[in-house]
């Protein structure tokens, strides 16, 4: 049976999704090539010593970056109860945590964990403050032209209505019935009971 309506259009695949896999490849490719040089060069011991040096590095960089974070966390929490307790407005959010950029630093520690000479070389890269700095503030720039170039109907749009209309977030689950809604032969004439969460 058909309804006359036209069949729905397929979204449209971004260009993240299509490279994405390529570019993935093609990194995993010229890490092997480039662990093959540096053994024939250097040794293979060498490009194991090099590798398991990185993931110790890395483990202790994401530990060290997780504790930074964790305490940044609980500051955060402690200034927020003790302005409830006081009835004071808490004071606005404390930027000291965000410009050390752990988030980037524990990027840097996975990179360094995940064995390859590419990927340990973008970790260093991002152990150093400088970069790290550069590239938060390019992320934030980012995000904010994206926020504020998205369409009605975006999800920056869902979660504005969200926060303006159900601050609490809950969510009422119901049914809309129409009283003069004909009763098709599979409706059941009388009430119908009502939804089980």
């Amino acid at each position: 049976m058909t309804t006359g309506a036209p069949p729905p259009l397929a979204p449209k695949r971004s260009r993240a999704r299509t490279f994405l896999p390529l570019g993935v490849a093609a990194w995993l490719v010229l890490e092997i090539w480039l662990l093959t040089v540096v053994a024939d060069v250097a040794g293979g011991l060498t490009v194991l010593a090099l590798l398991v040096g990185g993931a110790v590095l890395g483990a202790a960089v994401v530990k060290r970056a997780g504790r930074r974070a964790f305490r940044n966390l609980t500051s955060t929490f402690q200034q927020a109860q003790a302005a409830a307790r006081t009835g004071a407005a808490p004071s606005p959010a404390d930027r000291a945590g965000a410009e050390d950029r752990n988030g980037f630093l524990m990027l840097g520690g996975l990179f360094l964990m995940i064995p390859g000479l590419l990927s340990d070389a973008a970790g260093l890269l991002l152990l150093i403050p400088q970069v790290r700095s550069f590239l938060g503030r390019y992320a934030e720039k980012a995000v904010e032209r994206r926020m504020s170039a998205a369409p009605p109907g975006s999800l920056q749009d869902a979660f504005q209505q969200a926060r303006i209309h159900r601050p609490d977030g809950k969510v009422v689950q119901g049914e809309v019935i129409r009283e003069d809604a004909p009763q098709g032969p599979g409706r059941p004439a009388g009430p119908r009971p009502p939804l089980t969460p």
